[in-house]
């Protein structure tokens, strides 16, 4: 888990360990564990400001896994989800003294991995999508070996669940960016559509219809039909 304290550990060029980068579990394991449910992240982001470290943890637990997702989607290679993920909580942190909650802290956040993820696209000009049997952790194993599984599952059940994730990553990987941009903000981010739209600067309507569009060629691709018409917006 990333913490405020240990941030020079971070900074670039110190070479962060590899388990700095990948989301942490256990969840009581910072003291700020009693503000989960009950502080704002605009006023956690506030509260780190104004000198309280123990604010960024809570603000790391809350965001660290949707965060981490919404970059795993859309990046192609791991190195480049761990560089990205590593950036936008150092970008976080050195704009600490600057912060205003003059948008909502998720809208921030994201900002910041969007506009590191559209300097990564751009510059390798590669938007395959990291596949769930890529993406290898420390241990070796896959992304499909670390999905969650209830206890005593039958190793068949095990097989089609990581079949069916497979299937929706590569379903998402078809999708025009601009849509799966919209899904992910939603899905993983947990953005609203308002926040979507004020993020990537277009009407709200907008991105209702390219949600709508999304939901469609997810629907069809399962379904085995043709996507439904329209243009990407």
């Amino acid at each position: 888990m990333i913490r405020a304290a240990d941030t020079t550990d971070l900074l670039p060029g110190a070479g962060p360990a590899a388990s700095a980068l990948l989301p942490a579990t256990d969840a009581t394991a910072h003291p700020a564990a009693a503000l989960q449910a009950t502080v704002s992240d605009e006023d956690l982001m506030l509260r780190y400001r104004d000198g309280d470290a123990a604010a960024f943890d809570v603000l790391y637990e809350r965001h660290r896994s949707g965060l981490y997702r919404f970059i795993l989607r859309q990046c192609p290679h791991r190195g480049e989800v761990d560089e990205i993920f590593q950036d936008v909580w150092m970008n976080l942190i050195n704009a600490r003294a600057r912060y205003q909650p003059s948008a909502k802290f998720r809208t921030f956040l994201f900002q910041i991995a969007r506009n590191r993820v559209i300097d990564i696209a751009r510059r390798s000009q590669d938007v395959r999508m990291l596949s769930i049997d890529d993406d290898h952790d420390a241990t070796g194993a896959t992304l499909a070996d670390r999905l969650p599984a209830p206890d005593a599952e039958e190793p068949q059940a095990v097989a089609e669940r990581a079949a069916a994730a497979r299937q929706l990553q590569a379903a998402i990987a078809t999708l025009p960016f601009v849509q799966r941009e919209a899904l992910l903000l939603h899905e993983d981010g947990g953005l609203s559509l308002d926040e979507i739209a004020a993020l990537t600067g277009t009407q709200r309507e907008t991105v209702k219809s390219r949600l709508r569009y999304a939901l469609g060629r997810l629907r069809a691709h399962f379904a085995g039909a043709a996507a439904p018409g329209g243009e990407p917006l």
